[in-house]
């Protein structure tokens, strides 16, 4: 049986996304947990403001996230991904998305930078 992950207290940061999402390389998560909700403020690249909320079980999260971008224009959206270690120890998350407030959806992927 694997190690159980936590997102308590860790940096994630874009490294993949489809072509409809914003996040993007310049993206930086900072996560807080408590149990099995989740909680993270983002920024970077077009996004000045972001935040996400949901549930995460140690291997699966099931989150809702609104943001601003530097247009002014806002947006929220559902996702759920697979949390994974890497060989490295760092956290990984392969993430399913879909916006809300407007037309769009994809695959994106996060995790922590490399030290």
């Amino acid at each position: 049986m694997s190690e159980e992950i936590s997102l308590d207290g860790r940096t994630l940061v874009g490294v993949a996304n489809d072509d409809d999402g914003e996040v993007s390389g310049d993206t930086r998560f900072q996560f807080m947990q408590n149990g099995e909700q989740i909680y993270a403020r983002y920024s970077g690249g077009v996004i000045l403001d972001g935040h996400l909320v949901g549930t995460f079980d140690g291997r699966h999260w099931d989150v809702r996230y609104v943001q601003i971008n530097e247009s002014g224009d806002t947006a929220t959206g559902h996702s759920c991904g697979v949390v994974s270690r890497l060989d490295d120890g760092r956290v990984r998350v392969e993430d399913e998305w879909e916006w809300e407030s407007k037309p769009g959806s994809g695959k994106s992927v996060l995790q922590e930078p490399e030290k």
